[in-house]
């Protein structure tokens, strides 16, 4: 399952919003107004959906879903951009699907822009040996210069698979030796605590470290990545983090009386991590009190390790203090699933 997981899950997970579907209302049918329509139309993220004669019937079309903006280019459109040298259009976006009506309505503006350039180009007079002033911008992408998002992803999927076989399955650990009744026999032995924990978490630790090898072949494989970085950084801070991630699902399942309350407990604790671990959202755009709750979030951790030797070529050295603090977890939460764990004799 985590192999099939990792395959289709980074073909969904694209940042990439294309295919914006655009309603027009060309109320001035100018030759500007059809110069404005063709260039967005031409635009890879902007499609033309749509004519309509009314804000009302465009409207429709976007509560329908066929439509995410809506441009009304305005009566006489060409006339005052001539004669007044400044002329208005609308455009509408659909809320409802925030994401997309926001980068759409960036995307438009951009393409407007451009057009109100090329407009002023030509109606400006230089001279005959005189350059038109232009000043700009150019970026470069640092180690990811071609903006793969899977290289993006990727890694950051296969820590939350990973998190997801550790967490779920030493939380149902205990909790079937509970039901079953075996817990009690293994009470009365001269097992000490912490050697019972441990004993309940290697299993699950190598098993970990395994699922680690088969996706970071999945993703060789598949999509063609190779870490940038040392592969024995990646196994050196995967080990400590199944250390703490074990430690997590072994406390909940001394805490759970079954099997179903321990699964809630671990889903509840999951959806967390995914949310607070830089996957999706980044951190440094989270409000404040989320920010220190990824303090204690061992997946944001092993997020960053991983993109940063997979698309940097990061060092341990270069990891040290989320090193310490991948540790640290580890052994706040095995030594609270120690404590909490108690021995009682029938």
């Amino acid at each position: 399952m985590p192999i099939v997981q990792l395959i289709i899950l980074p073909l969904a997970s694209d940042f990439e919003v294309k295919n914006i579907r655009i309603t027009v209302i060309d109320q001035d049918k100018s030759t500007y107004s059809k110069r404005l329509i063709q260039k967005l139309d031409a635009s890879e993220y902007i499609n033309v959906a749509e004519y309509k004669d009314s804000y009302t019937k465009a409207l429709e079309s976007t509560g329908a879903g066929t439509s995410d903006l809506i441009l009304t280019i305005p009566v006489n459109f060409e006339k005052k951009l001539i004669k007044e040298n400044e002329s208005t259009i609308h455009l509408a976006a659909d809320a409802v699907n925030g994401i997309k009506g926001g980068l759409g309505s960036a995307y438009a503006a951009m393409i407007v822009g451009d057009f109100n350039r090329e407009i002023r180009e030509e109606w400006m007079v230089m001279p005959r040996h005189s350059e038109f002033p232009a000043v700009e911008i150019t970026s470069a992408n640092w180690y990811n210069p071609g903006n793969n998002y899977k290289l993006f992803m990727v890694p950051g999927i296969l820590v939350i698979l990973v998190t997801m076989i550790g967490s779920f399955m030493t939380a149902l650990n205990i909790v079937a030796e509970k039901e079953v009744g075996t817990i009690e026999q293994i009470n009365v032995t001269p097992v000490k605590k912490y050697e019972f924990i441990i004993g309940k978490l290697l299993p699950f630790w190598v098993l970990g470290m395994v699922s680690i090898t088969i996706g970071m072949t999945v993703a060789f494989l598949i999509f063609g990545l190779i870490p940038q970085g040392s592969f024995l950084t990646i196994y050196v801070f995967s080990g400590v983090y199944l250390f703490s991630v074990l430690g997590i699902g072994l406390l909940i399942s001394t805490f759970a009386d079954s099997q179903q309350q321990a699964t809630l407990f671990a889903y509840f604790f999951m959806m967390v991590f995914v949310m607070l671990s830089g996957l999706f959202t980044p951190i440094e755009s989270m409000p404040d009190w989320s920010k220190m709750l990824t303090k204690i979030n061992p997946p944001a951790y092993l997020i960053t390790v991983f993109r940063a030797v997979y698309i940097k070529g990061s060092s341990f050295s270069d990891l040290l203090p989320t090193f310490y603090a991948l540790l640290g977890l580890g052994l706040l939460f095995n030594i609270l699933a120690i404590l909490n764990y108690r021995k009682r004799a029938t």
